[in-house]
């Protein structure tokens, strides 16, 4: 027999630590190789941990709502495995673990010399889940009083029951809290609304976890960024009939459904690289203008969310592969399937709100980034149709672009500009073309 250390794996060069939500196997359980033990979640997204090995499940080494760092070991399971040459392999996978951490580490250590007081951070002794520092943004609760909260979890951490009951009887006032804090606390009772009245035929949901950091998400990107949309309706006929002309034989050569959603990305990523300064963050008074052009696409999840998988260097790929790419990414994201650094690291994103029947829309920005794409509902409408032998009117399949920008840094010709060229991109769809 032998004992192999499940470690918690590399999530992403930004995530250096995860919170066990739900243990799938228990202590005597039989695990196969492949097979998910627990499941975790970062403040990007969850996921499972998979067992590398066959055996049995041992030892549990975290509870529920631990928070674990990269590279440390969550679980001891036990294979058939001959001994020796198990532990060597566990010995040089243990060295390298170690190595990725000591690495993780010092990044956070420099990151903490930058980070500004009003983000909820973990101090040189205490560390605070992912889940803890949600509720603590969500309830407006600074830095200062956090530190305050007494944790009974390990090693003193504050878990969720300790802040959620801290909330709970948060009304009363507690003592020795700073002067900064009583003027947070008095700034954020004048925001209170009178509390909602419910009724015996009324249901009350609780938000998930993943609904409460989309809400916070996307109130933060309002109270950022300055938002202006431009429009810009879009003859997309060649780019219809020529799909409709390809689809079965780039499915019977491919393997692969070829949907809009590709067509639309590769023009998007097209208009990128002409208007560069589409593709820049703001970090308070600087811009910084990306190397690489990576797009996010708005998937849509089962319970009703959404998540925005990333298309790495997206301006790189042609139509196939733009195509395996979304139909990969977006499949995974259904299933829950994602990586948590397939999720970050976006440059611009694109939105399908036709999906659902809708004309247009005004998306969000994604932040950091400064602007997202809405492609409107294919329709098939009368049109004016300009000939060398005079206008008529036709049949065609239009679309509206909604264009959502950041006007702190995107001035009105620079969004109109761009989306006008993605248009220009699909107008001029070469009919004849192959795939």
């Amino acid at each position: 027999m032998a004992r192999f250390e499940l470690k918690l794996p590399k999530m992403g060069e930004s995530v250096a630590e995860a919170t066990v939500t739900t243990w799938l196997k228990e202590v005597g359980d039989t695990i196969e190789v492949d097979e998910a033990v627990l499941e975790i979640a970062t403040d990007k997204v969850d996921s499972e941990v998979p067992s590398e090995v066959e055996g049995i499940l041992v030892e549990k080494l975290f509870e529920v709502d631990d928070v674990v760092q990269v590279g440390q070991t969550i679980a001891i399971i036990e294979t058939d495995s001959d001994s020796d040459q198990e532990e060597a392999t566990v010995s040089i996978e243990s060295k390298e673990q170690e190595e990725a951490v000591q690495k993780v580490e010092k990044q956070m250590d420099k990151a903490k010399e930058v980070v500004r007081t009003t983000n909820i951070v973990n101090s040189d002794t205490r560390f605070y889940s992912p889940l803890v520092k949600n509720i603590a943004q969500t309830e407006g609760i600074p830095q200062e009083e956090l530190d305050t909260i007494a944790g009974s979890g390990k090693e003193g951490r504050v878990t969720k029951e300790d802040i959620l009951e801290y909330v709970k009887n948060r009304s009363e006032k507690p003592e020795g809290k700073s002067e900064q804090v009583q003027k947070t606390e008095r700034k954020t009772e004048t925001k209170t609304t009178a509390p909602i009245s419910v009724s015996g035929n009324d249901e009350i949901i609780e938000m998930s976890r993943m609904g409460k950091l989309i809400s916070k998400h996307m109130t933060d990107s309002l109270q950022t960024s300055a938002h202006v949309q431009s429009f810009v309706e879009c003859d997309v006929t060649n780019v219809w009939n020529w799909r409709k002309k390809v689809k079965d034989k780039f499915q019977e050569r491919e393997g692969e459904n070829l949907t809009f959603t590709p067509i639309f990305m590769e023009a998007v990523a097209k208009a990128l690289r002409d208007f560069p300064m589409m593709n820049i963050t703001v970090e308070n008074d600087k811009i910084i203008k990306k190397g690489n052009i990576n797009l996010g696409m708005a998937a849509a999840l089962p319970d009703g969310n959404l998540i925005v998988p990333v298309i790495k260097n997206a301006d790189r790929l042609n139509l196939i592969g733009m195509a395996k790419a979304v139909n990969d990414l977006a499949t995974r994201a259904r299933l829950n399937k994602l990586k948590p650094d397939e999720i970050q690291g976006g440059t611009y994103t694109v939105t399908n709100v036709g999906t659902f029947g809708s004309i247009m829309g005004t998306p969000i920005i994604n932040q950091p980034q400064v602007g997202i794409l809405a492609l409107g509902a294919i329709r098939k409408v009368p049109a004016v149709i300009e000939t060398p032998e005079g206008d008529f009117i036709g049949i065609r399949y239009k679309m509206f672009l909604s264009h959502s920008y950041d006007h702190r840094v995107v001035n009105g010709a620079l969004g109109g500009q761009f989306v006008k060229r993605v248009a220009d991109y699909l107008e001029a769809w070469n009919i004849n073309q192959s795939v």
